[in-house]
This record gives structure tokens, sequence and C-alpha cells, in this order.
């Protein structure tokens, strides 16, 4: 279970890049780890345009963005390029990284119940300690959120 002012969990999940991404690869940086229900949908697009748009201001305050979902790689490759986006998706299929971070919620779509992950970010800093946390993240606006927090967290 996540909490506020610990360590992160680390896990290692394969990345839309053909490589395995540990969060413990990531020390000496902020990570702003977040995770998204799917590709393609209208929310999960906004939140990741988003994202792209604020990556220059989010890298200069010494972090890197992550976004994880259960979609396959090749799904992430499609997102990737018809956003244009300028980091690293993590393939969660297996769910390892979403059930370390308490992200999965039963859904319910026109009667059909479903297990999916809950919009959530969290920002872990460069000694690997989670310092934000958000599970009721709105998709407009989050990235600015985000930037907001990490320079009122360096004054």
């Amino acid at each position: 279970m996540v909490k506020l002012h610990e360590k992160a969990p680390d896990f290692t999940l394969m990345g839309s890049d053909n490589k395995k991404h540990s969060l413990s690869d990531y020390k000496g940086r902020k990570v702003i780890l977040y995770f998204y229900p799917r590709d393609n949908t209208p929310g999960c697009t906004l939140e990741a345009e988003s994202f792209r748009d604020h990556n220059e201001a989010i890298r200069d305050e010494n972090a890197v963005i992550i976004g994880v979902s259960r979609d396959s790689l090749a799904s992430h490759d499609k997102f990737i390029t018809k956003l244009d986006l300028p980091f690293v998706l993590l393939s969660d299929e297996d769910s390892e990284a979403s059930a370390l971070y308490d992200v999965l919620t039963e859904k319910n779509m026109y009667g059909k119940k479903s297990i999916g992950i809950q919009r959530s970010t969290f920002i872990i800093d460069e000694e690997g300690i989670v310092i934000y946390e958000n599970r009721k993240v709105k998709a407009e606006g989050h990235a600015e959120e985000i930037i907001e927090f990490l320079k009122n967290r360096e004054a």
C-alpha cells in the first residue's frame, strides 16, 4: 500500500521503448507516476496531451513523466505516435504495479461491472519517497497542478 511520506513500492514493467523500467532506475530524479484507465479514450487522451504540452516545464523541475495503464505495448505505441508523446508509457497487463499502488477499482459501465484503473498520480522524490498522491485526478488542468506542486515544493 502506498503511503504519503514513505518509500514508494518498486516495480519493473516493460516500457513503450521496449526496455524494462524499474522505479528505482530513476533515483536522483522526481518521478511523476500517473496511472490511467485506457489508451485512446477521451479523458486519457486529454491527460496525456496535457503532460506532453507541459513536459519541458516538468523536466525543468528535475522530474520525469511515466504513464502506466493495463494496455499492451502495441496499444501504447499507437497512442504515443498519435499524440506525439515524449515520455515512456509502461504496460501493466498483469496489474502488478496497479495492485502495488492500489489504483484498481470496480467500474460499472452500462450495467457491466469490471475492474479498471482509477485515474491516479503519485510524485516520488529523488530519494524514492512519495511526496504527492491524488486518487481522484481530473484530466483537465492536472499537468498544471503538478507543475505548481513542484514549484511550490522547491520554494
